[in-house]
């Protein structure tokens, strides 16, 4: 590979073969640096909350909070692992060797693919919880959904390779020269991941939530209706709990962040040329990772029992004995 005289080379031991460092002015890589890695330990930082809460707290071990203890690890990956790693290839050279880019190219699609399972397990989760309340408890266990999480992992793992396979055997085959990490996706893989992964995937999220909330709206209306009373006490179809109400709003709500954060994503990739960090796709692939900064923020926003774990957590009081029998709800 030809370069100009005076190009900055990312490995000058090799003037032939070299990617040249991206060329941005300090400031404005120094501005780039600092948004980014402020973004990615807040989302290391509050996801860490997540998962300490959840599990230190034996009242949050529900099936609903396992699978949001999931998402968060899912999301601290994210922030621990791809952020990070989005940063070094957008603003300098890769020099981590062509093997860890395969490895870190594997682990982001893994993470994805959890987290779009996470949401759909979170989707079903609340079905049963608002349409099917009287068997919920002998439905939804909590052996039932940790289970569920494994497979949703084992399952991302075992998909996520197709998309890898090719890279395990040759690394960096696809690079132009030293100092890149690209993940390349073939047309067939490419159409199979948009099918799956958006259209199905968004497809089952929005018919079981709208579901759940035609069945949570019509319950709100019969609350507020002259035969309350009566209703409530002769009917035969058990209602669901307004604490289960809200859950699903709120979840709802994660849901909803969720497809605004990813959809652009996909339609940019679609559009693109299958390459997963083209510059016109990656912005819109950092608004994805994003999202793992604000489904805390959500929690914090909704769910009281976050709030009184934080302070909890801050102030050090897990540490004292007994702190896990704590009251949180």
């Amino acid at each position: 590979m030809e370069v100009e005289n005076g190009a900055e080379l990312c490995f000058p031991q090799f003037p032939n073969t070299s990617c040249r460092k991206p060329s941005s002015p300090w400031p404005q890589t120094l501005l780039i640096y600092i948004v980014c890695y402020s973004i990615s330990l807040n989302t290391v930082t509050l996801n860490l909350l997540i998962i300490i809460s959840i599990s230190h707290f034996r009242q949050l071990h529900t099936p609903t909070n396992i699978l949001l203890l999931s998402l968060a690890v899912s999301d601290l990956l994210v922030g621990l692992v791809l952020m990070p790693g989005e940063i070094l290839k957008k603003t300098s050279c890769w020099f981590l060797g062509d093997f860890v880019c395969f490895l870190y190219n594997y682990l982001s699609i893994i993470i994805s693919v959890s987290s779009l399972g996470d949401i759909v397990l979170i989707s079903v989760d609340r079905y049963v919880a608002i349409c099917d309340p009287l068997h919920y408890n002998t439905r939804i266990t909590m052996n039932r959904v940790k289970l569920s999480v494994f497979l949703c992992w084992l399952c991302s793992a075992s998909y996520s390779f197709l998309f890898v396979k090719d890279d395990l055997t040759q690394p960096g085959r696809y690079n132009s020269c030293y100092g890149e990490c690209f993940l390349v996706v073939d047309y067939f893989t490419g159409i199979m991941d948009l099918v799956l992964s958006l259209i199905v995937t968004v497809t089952v999220i929005i018919a079981l939530y709208l579901r759940v909330f035609a069945v949570a709206v019509s319950q709100a209306r019969a609350m507020r209706s002259h035969i309350t009373a009566v209703t409530l006490q002769l009917s035969v179809t058990p209602k669901a709990k307004k604490s289960e109400l809200k859950a699903a709003r709120t979840l709802g709500v994660l849901v909803v962040v969720f497809l605004i954060c990813y959809c652009p994503y996909y339609c940019v990739s679609l559009a693109g040329d299958s390459f997963v960090n083209v510059s016109s796709a990656s912005y819109f692939l950092f608004i994805c990772q994003f999202n793992s900064c604000l489904n805390p923020v959500i929690y914090a926003l909704f769910y009281p029992w976050f709030r009184k774990a934080v302070k909890l957590i801050v102030t050090l009081q897990i540490l004292q004995p007994g702190s896990c029998e704590t009251n949180m709800l």
